[in-house]
């Protein structure tokens, strides 16, 4: 009587495993986001999906400028 091979299903199963995962990776995309604004600090902008139950914030649009040095700052 030829006794039974315990590996094969073994190792069908993995590689049915393997190309099943391989399978779902590669229907994944990435998704990506551009910014309908331009980047002038040379930082990197963060874009995501709206989320409805943010609250809304308004900015002001102000020139930003430097502060002057003060006395204090330049002695430590």
């Amino acid at each position: 009587m030829k006794k039974f091979d315990e590996h094969a299903p073994r190792v069908t199963l993995a590689m049915v495993a393997a190309l099943a995962v391989a399978a779902c990776n590669q229907a994944q995309e990435e998704k990506s986001y551009e910014a309908a604004v331009e980047d002038k600090s040379g930082g990197e902008l963060i874009v995501r999906e709206v989320d409805p139950d943010e609250v809304p914030v308004d900015i002001p649009d102000v020139e930003m400028t430097n502060v002057p040095a003060s006395e204090d700052a330049e002695e430590q």
